[in-house]
């Protein structure tokens, strides 16, 4: 595709906005920013942006600029506005980032996408394959945005990437050529009009692949199983509960990769993560690994020595035999419920922050009997308070050091205050990782006070 002098409209300037306008400019491309914060907002990125010849428009959208480019590239989170139907109607594409790059990128793409496990799925893979001898990068919505690569991609470089909703929403051709489906539930709802639409954006991660392409599916997950007639690529299924039909699957304690023999990967136990759900991130990575052509004893290897992600299970500290973890990136009600399922001792849950309309009613059952209190935090504080009702003892803070306070006090020892907050962190933090260090600072400064006690 020829980008040269093409009038390209790039609609938010994050990280991803960013490289999306340099990749242009180097090719040519005549690019425009449209931008709803002000340019005071966005001075610094502006400013060497404007260098190069992009113009701006800020503080808002103006349907004229989406309706004379000849592309239109939003940034990941950035809603469906009207001005895109517009643009569609009148044939000018809309396409998200990792679209515009796969159609230059050289080198195999690894998708993977799914309400929860993402994070830790796609670094475990890119692990394995690191020490594996594959050279294989990081990209997505953990790491590099996947345009960033462009310039110096190899065909024997593996790009492994988490993909979101909405990134995949605006896809058209995007194919990964191992693809993995963790897992669905309600999640952004603030962003999709239902949950059919946010799991139709989903389900396009398979339908761009083709045959000779891997498709890795969880079989316990109903609604990513019935996807499997979706795509045309080879599927390869994971299972803790179902050993038949399964490529990768748990039995007494232990994970088997199955074949004419079925090849003993390693016990459940070796695995330094917590939870269930780790088992399948684990499955998931294995089958992705062993699609491009690693062997199970490097699998085990790399899973044997991976220790987890910042702000996902995190542990921080203990303070006086109460157990302190961080779960910054459940973001979600079913990400806050795995996180508690994953503990075998009582709980004081922090929940809370910017609603994405997830159903917190659907936390009543497993709070009951598990969790001593709820602390409320954040914008969602009153939606949760009355979807909870009487199930659970609550109460709310109105900074991060009040709630990790009433948990504390609230706790007993062998205890854990555990982070998990179910909402997005936007009413008062940055992202989820702010909120998460400064859940982990506030319990330093906790543990340092409860010291001076002694």
């Amino acid at each position: 595709m020829d980008l040269k002098g093409k009038n390209v409209l790039v609609v938010g300037l994050g990280r991803t906005g960013r490289d999306v306008c340099r990749f242009l400019l180097e090719r040519g491309a005549r690019v425009s920013v449209s931008e709803k914060r002000t340019l005071a907002e966005i001075a610094k990125d502006a400013a060497a942006l404007t260098e190069r010849g992009v113009r701006f428009e800020t503080g808002g959208h103006r349907l004229e600029a989406f309706l004379s480019a000849d592309l239109i590239v939003p940034s990941p989170g950035v809603p469906p506005l009207p001005e895109f139907s517009a643009a569609r109607s009148k044939g000018i594409p809309v396409w998200s980032e990792i679209e515009l790059a796969a159609r230059f990128l050289k080198g195999t793409v690894v998708g993977v996408t799914g309400t929860c496990g993402k994070s830790t799925t796609v670094t475990l893979t890119h692990k394995i394959l690191r020490e594996s001898g594959i050279r294989a990068y990081l990209a997505g919505n953990i790491g590099r945005p996947l345009i960033s690569f462009v310039g110096r991609s190899r065909p024997d470089h593996v790009y492994v990437t988490e993909v979101s909703s909405f990134q995949l929403y605006h896809v058209e051709t995007f194919r990964a050529h191992v693809a993995a489906f963790l897992n669905i539930s309600l999640n952004h709802l603030d962003w999709h009009p239902d949950f059919m639409d946010y799991q139709a954006a989903k389900t396009r991660l398979l339908i761009g692949q083709r045959p000779g392409d891997t498709a890795v599916l969880n079989r316990d997950d109903r609604r990513v199983w019935a996807l499997r007639g979706a795509t045309e690529a080879a599927v390869l299924a994971f299972s803790r509960r179902v050993r038949v039909k399964a490529d990768c699957y748990l039995r007494g304690g232990r994970l088997f990769l199955a074949g004419e023999k079925p090849a003993d990967l390693m016990a459940a136990r070796e695995i330094s993560l917590p939870g269930a759900h780790n088992l399948e991130n684990v499955m998931a990575a294995a089958l992705i690994s062993r699609a491009l052509g690693v062997r199970g004893a490097a699998v085990r290897r790399s899973v044997r020595t991976f220790s987890g992600l910042e702000h996902r299970m995190e542990r921080v500290a203990a303070v006086r035999g109460v157990f302190f973890v961080n779960d910054s990136k459940a973001t979600t009600v079913n990400a806050s419920r795995v996180a508690l399922e994953s503990l075998g001792r009582k709980v004081v849950l922090i929940l809370g922050g910017k609603d994405k309309g997830d159903d917190f009613s659907l936390l009543r059952k497993p709070l009951k009997g598990k969790v001593r209190l709820v602390v409320l935090i954040g914008q969602a504080r009153e939606k949760i308070q009355a979807a909870l009702g009487d199930s659970v003892p609550l109460a709310t803070a109105g900074s991060m050091r009040g709630a990790v306070r009433l948990a504390f006090d609230a706790a007993r020892r062998g205890d854990v205050v555990l982070l998990a907050p179910a909402c997005a962190s936007f009413d008062m933090f940055r992202n989820f990782e702010e909120r998460g260090r400064v859940f982990k600072s506030e319990v330093r400064r906790l543990a340092r006070g409860q010291e001076k006690r002694r």
